[in-house]
């Protein structure tokens, strides 16, 4: 093994299961006989230096919470090759010799960048959107799936108690899987995500209409942030229909919390995966879940593809929430 000192970290959104992949990522690099460095605030913090040396227990006790111990930052010095030189400079300066990045696409750029400008990265997706197009499945997206779940679980008790329409707003801003899942888990009459578009009469009104018909009296349209405009919706509804009709959004709640198992499990293994590629000399890279198995793709190959909608999924649910 060549590569002696390594860095992490996390960049754009946070996602619940960024310090289960953190945790690994240090424990693997370090048992590994690697020196492991944190970065404070994503890129943002690398341009200022803003690192300290980890060990063993730098990671302890983090495999549960949400959010992300090294905290995330936006950076517009970094988007831009003078800024990439200089946090290319800085790594120099530390010492850093390669450097996991994990977050969204956007990280991902940063990441690719970086290689170019000589610092090998590889990168783990950690998103709640689930909108990385390499990979089929993104830290955070479960337990973004289970939050929103439960709350839309409690928001259909007052619904149901005064014959409403509740239209829930839940994340996705370019995709639908976080509306999808849950709008199917939650037995929603209607589903809106940014990759199909809807008519209001046939897709909504037509829909609750038939509905009331076999004798259901309050409903649930769970919409994607990407669709937008709820408050409007919630409204146009009522005034369709005579039924009233609330709009909730969701937000950030479900950024947060204590990852679900499945989240822990896979940000483990991409963790592991990331150091491992660096350990053989391979770097830009993106440790992805492809077939359901834990795999890793170039960067740029990856940034190029083009996420598919899961259609017939979107077609169950049409059939089986009326």
């Amino acid at each position: 093994m060549s590569m002696k000192t390594i860095a992490v970290l996390t960049s754009g959104g946070d996602a619940p299961g960024m310090n289960a992949a953190v945790r690994a990522v240090a424990r693997t690099g370090l048992t590994s006989g690697m020196r492991v460095l944190g970065i404070h605030r994503g890129y943002h913090g690398l341009l200022n230096g803003d690192v300290f040396e980890m060990d063993l227990r730098s990671v302890s006790d983090i495999i549960h919470h949400g959010g992300t111990m090294l905290y995330t930052a936006r950076s517009k010095e970094y988007n831009t090759p003078e800024g990439v030189q200089k946090a290319a400079d800085m790594c120099r300066k530390l010492g850093i010799e390669g450097v996991v990045v994990i977050g969204g696409d956007g990280s991902f750029r940063g990441a690719r960048d970086l290689t170019g400008a000589g610092i090998p990265c590889n990168c783990i997706p950690g998103t709640i959107d689930n909108d990385v197009s390499s990979s089929e499945y993104t830290v955070g997206f479960d337990t973004a799936m289970n939050t929103a779940v439960e709350m839309v679980d409690r928001l259909r008790d007052t619904t149901e108690s005064h014959d409403r329409c509740s239209v829930v707003e839940v994340m996705g801003r370019r995709c639908g899987d976080l509306a999808l899942q849950v709008g199917i888990a939650v037995g929603a009459t209607v589903i809106l995500v940014p990759e199909v578009p809807y008519d209001f009469q046939k897709d909504i009104i037509d829909r609750m209409q038939f509905t009331q018909k076999t004798g259901k009296k309050h409903f649930i349209i769970v919409v994607a942030e990407g669709v937008g405009g709820v408050t409007e919706l919630a409204k146009k509804i009522e005034a369709s229909t005579g039924i009233e009709t609330r709009a909730t959004v969701l937000g950030h709640v479900q950024r947060g919390g204590s990852p679900t198992l499945r989240d822990r499990v896979v940000a483990s293994e991409m963790g592991y995966k990331a150091v491992q590629l660096l350990s053989e000399g391979r770097s830009n890279r993106v440790v992805v879940v492809r077939d359901g198995k834990v795999t890793d793709l170039d960067i740029t190959e990856a940034l190029a593809m083009t996420r598919p909608f899961n259609k017939e999924l979107y077609d169950i649910a049409l059939k089986i929430s009326i």
